[in-house]
This record gives C-alpha cells, sequence and structure tokens, in this order.
C-alpha cells in the first residue's frame, strides 16, 4: 500500500479550514483582543498555544477512545483515515460542511467562557479564549476531531490534531494582525470558493495516491485481509 502521511494531510485540511475561519469567524478568533498595545503579539502567542493545547488534547482523547474499534483490524488506521480524510475533503469542496451538525451546548459554553474571560487580563484572556477553541460553533472543526479517532491511539490522535491546528495557524494569525485589510480585499464568497476548490483538489490527489488500496488482488492488500481468503 502507498503511504500517505496523515499528519500532513491533517495539515492540508487546517489550511483548507483556516480559509473559511478568516472569512466567517475571524472576527470571532480576534475577540479576545480588545486592544492592540505592546502587548499584542504576546498574547496572540499565548492564544495560539492555548488551541494548539487544546487541539492535541482533544486529538489524544479521541484517539484514545477509537483504539478499541480499530482494533479489529490489523491495519485499520492505515487503511481506514486515510479514505476518511479523501471523504472530509469531499465534504468541504461540496459545500456540505454547513450541513454537519453543530451541538448547541458548545457553543453556550464557549459564551459563557467569553463571558469570564473577558472579566480577565489581557494574557488570560488571550489564553484562555485559545484553550476554549474546540468549543467554537464549526462542522469542520468537529469533522476533524471525529477523523482523530481513526488514528487509534492517544498520541497518534494529538499528533493529527495538533497538525491540523498548525495548518490553521498561518492564515488566522494574518486574519487578527491585518483583519481590516483582508476584509477590504477578500470577500467571505471569493474565500468559500477557494477553500472549495483547494479542498477537491485535495481529495483528488489523496485518492489517486491510496488508489493501490483498492486493488485487491494486489500485494498492497493487508496480509489480514488475504488470511480471509
Amino acid at each position: 500500500m502507498m503511504p500517505i502521511d496523515t499528519s500532513a494531510a491533517a495539515f492540508m485540511a487546517g489550511i483548507v479550514t483556516s480559509i473559511h475561519c478568516v472569512g466567517m469567524c475571524g472576527p470571532l478568533s480576534c475577540s479576545w483582543a480588545v486592544s492592540r498595545d505592546g502587548s499584542f503579539m504576546r498574547n496572540t502567542a499565548l492564544y495560539h498555544t492555548g488551541r494548539m493545547i487544546a487541539y492535541g488534547s482533544v486529538g489524544a482523547i479521541a484517539g484514545a477512545i477509537g483504539i478499541m474499534p480499530l482494533s479489529f483490524f490489523q491495519h485499520g488506521a492505515g487503511i481506514v483515515l486515510p479514505w476518511l480524510l479523501v471523504l472530509a475533503f469531499a465534504i468541504v469542496g461540496m459545500g456540505l460542511d454547513a450541513w454537519l451538525p453543530k451541538p448547541k451546548f458548545l457553543s453556550s459554553g464557549l459564551r459563557r467562557i467569553q463571558t469570564a474571560a473577558f472579566k480577565l487580563n489581557s494574557s488570560l484572556r488571550a489564553t484562555i479564549l485559545g484553550l476554549a477553541t474546540p468549543l467554537l460553533p464549526c462542522g469542520p472543526l468537529y469533522m476533524m476531531f471525529a477523523l482523530a479517532m481513526a488514528n487509534g491511539s492517544a498520541s497518534r490522535g494529538a499528533e493529527f490534531a495538533l497538525s491540523f491546528g498548525l495548518g490553521t495557524l498561518p492564515l488566522l494569525f494574518l486574519a487578527q494582525t491585518q483583519l481590516h485589510w483582508l476584509g477590504g480585499r477578500l470577500q467571505p464568497a471569493t474565500m468559500r470558493k477557494v477553500q472549495r476548490g483547494l479542498a477537491l483538489v485535495t481529495a483528488v490527489i489523496l485518492a489517486w495516491r491510496l488508489r493501490d488500496t483498492l486493488d485487491f488482488n494486489s500485494d498492497a492488500v493487508p496480509s489480514c485481509c488475504h488470511a480471509l481468503n
């Protein structure tokens, strides 16, 4: 089976998702920065550090939960996860991610955290809101956390989610520092088209690289499958 680096695919998913975030959630991700004083860059770093910690923690929990289902397959994570990523990119590319469920209790929890955080100093506020990022009402974000379960271990789930989070970092950082500049040049509809096109191209590339896994008569089929014949 041709290997697929799922961490790299997760990083690419982060880039694709961040295009949506800049257009739709940019102001929300900047809500912690009520002033741009000398501590702005430090607080930006604290916010994203909190995000990475939260993503890694949720990914580790999801990966640990996924151990039992994948234990029935000798190479479960190696086969299942790459094709699930193809499906995830295709869903985003076709605009179906808008229909993904977004639990309302998570959004209400985020609002309470935001209200409490704005009573704190800027550094604590940035850190806490970064840690609360997994509560954002974002279908693609929840989808990637669900896919972390298919990694089959806590460590690989954490690596997967962290890679996704790192992929979101460049554009979100640009949005936080240049939001007004971006808003005047890139409309949400344009960014959405870019996101969908990029997601579809990525889905096609991943599917092409995985094509050998569909040849059940080749050596690409794991030994556990041959044993069933």
